[in-house]
């Protein structure tokens, strides 16, 4: 149990059924009335986030995390699998868990299958990813000195805003956390 005046920012707690992370926590000592904790949470499962209020001596059951890093296999067409490389257990995932995070992952990638007593709620791809563009408008010589861009398919079939001196067959390199071009791999 921990209490709402020893919140910190990326703590995971339990309150009113959910699981919540504190993105950001203020505490409020008014001139009139009681101090208080002023915070916004997300909720893990649907990405939702409140703000609330809390007295400084509520106390509230710490969430536990499992974070198990597994292998992507393939694509069953609704389903992806996975594959645990310590047990060598395989599990399949269906698309609507996983929503976007696997847009940037190809087959082999090792990702996090984020996990709360036993309810997988979330998939962290790796930080960066090197892949190669099927498909973009070709790139001219000497199109390095400007900030424009334009739109370009990876080899995952995600859709990337890549510089103009970049052609197909070229690899790049991709945050995945914001689908933004990096650099040439």
């Amino acid at each position: 149990m921990i209490s709402a005046g020893e919140f910190k920012n990326g703590l995971t707690i339990e309150y009113d059924g959910n699981i919540w992370t504190i993105i950001e926590f203020q505490h409020v000592k008014p001139g009139k009335g009681a101090a208080f904790v002023r915070t916004k949470l997300k909720n893990i499962k649907t990405g939702g986030v409140i703000e609330l209020s809390f007295r400084p001596t509520e106390k509230f059951p710490l969430a536990h995390i499992d974070r198990v890093t597994m292998q992507y296999l393939y694509d069953t067409g609704d389903a992806y699998c996975f594959m645990n490389n310590e047990t060598f257990e395989q599990m399949e995932l269906m698309h609507d868990v996983v929503g976007d995070a696997m847009k940037f992952v190809k087959e082999n990638d090792e990702v996090k299958i984020c996990s709360c007593k036993g309810d997988i709620f979330s998939i962290e791809p790796p930080l960066f990813a090197e892949l190669v563009v099927t498909e973009t408008e070709p790139g001219l010589a000497g199109n390095t000195a400007t900030n424009t861009t334009k739109p370009a398919t990876v080899e995952t079939g995600a859709q990337v805003r890549v510089p103009l001196f970049v052609n197909i067959g070229d690899k790049i390199k991709i945050d995945t956390r914001t689908g933004e071009y990096l650099s040439r791999a």
